[in-house]
């Protein structure tokens, strides 16, 4: 067995994607790397009770797979801003997310989408930068993460680069032709200001 008494109480307890969700939402502060980039294994982030959104994806993706899931990330590219990563899972044929954001708009999605298309269209108005313009351009195949159970990812006490490095260069489909991305106007200063309430930072 690879978790604790203690992680497996609390894993067994997140039944549901919704309280995976809640989990990351009510228990991890968001960890902003001011003293350099990290990646917490889904162990050190129930240690340390913080989270960045890859962090929080992987965390995610750990507590879907203890209940019989696959271990799924799906990865957002971005322009003029950082990229995103949630941990994404299948409900009776439709996609659903889970996410960990320093942005309100930018967490976790209802299992209600037909295809990973629509899953991330629905992040595209709520993917900002400071300067108000949208970033979202494109989203990568589904990731999983067993492909990196020899690092043992789900425990591991140093830092699995290797997952991140991976999501850089995995293929992406964009979501924006030139043309639409030309015509894009800024987000509007109330989607601007509700995206940004709770922001650590």
């Amino acid at each position: 067995m690879i978790w604790t008494p203690g992680e497996t109480r609390l894993l067994r307890s997140l039944r549901t994607p919704d309280a995976i969700q809640q989990f990351l939402d009510e228990n991890l502060d968001y960890n902003r790397e001011l003293r350099g980039p990290s990646l917490r294994s889904p162990r050190l982030v129930m240690r340390d009770r913080t989270a960045q959104c890859l962090e929080g994806a992987m965390f995610a993706a750990a507590a879907l797979s203890f209940h019989g899931h696959p271990p799924l990330l799906l990865d957002f590219e971005a322009r003029r801003d950082w990229d995103h990563v949630v941990a994404i899972y299948k409900v009776r044929g439709a996609w659903g997310a889970i996410g960990k954001s320093n942005y309100s708009g930018l967490a976790g999605r209802a299992p209600v989408y037909r295809t990973l298309r629509e899953l991330a269209m629905s992040y595209f108005e709520h993917y900002f930068n400071r300067r108000r313009e949208r970033t979202l351009r494109r989203y990568s195949r589904p990731v999983n993460l067993e492909r990196f159970d020899h690092l043992e990812w789900r425990t591991c006490e140093k830092p699995a680069w290797e997952i991140p490095e991976y999501l850089a260069t995995a293929p992406h489909h964009s979501l924006l032709t030139i043309a639409q991305e030309r015509r894009l106007t800024p987000v509007t200063r109330r989607v601007y200001t509700a995206g940004k309430v709770g922001l650590a930072g």
